[in-house]
């Protein structure tokens, strides 16, 4: 047991943290709610990478790991979509994915 809380309990808090992030990457319509989904989700599988290690390895620092390899790429994307979407405000004024379809026909 993690400190008294049960496997399941932390699996059922992560199962819906990545469950809310891909209904929210799709149903969202603006593309930064879109990229916090996309973190949600990756937080939803850091949460499980850390309760299986600490349940099935408990004397290893495995998962913790890869939580911060995870954690570290995660950032690097992020600030690298806001770039892009930042670029995409400036050229076409809107961060609305539906309205950014007729890139190629932008001047």
């Amino acid at each position: 047991m993690f400190h008294g809380i049960p496997i399941y309990h932390v699996l059922i808090v992560s199962t819906a943290l990545f469950f809310i992030g891909v209904y929210g990457f799709f149903t969202r319509t603006n593309l930064i709610m879109i990229l916090m989904s996309l973190e949600l989700m990756i937080n939803g599988i850091c949460v499980n990478f850390i309760v299986f290690s600490k349940y099935l390895f408990p004397g290893t620092l495995d998962g913790m790991f890869f939580v911060i390899f995870i954690i570290t790429i995660a950032a690097a994307e992020a600030a690298i979509a806001i770039a892009i979407l930042l670029n995409l405000y400036r050229n076409f004024h809107t961060i609305y994915p539906e309205e950014l379809k007729t890139l190629q026909d932008h001047e």
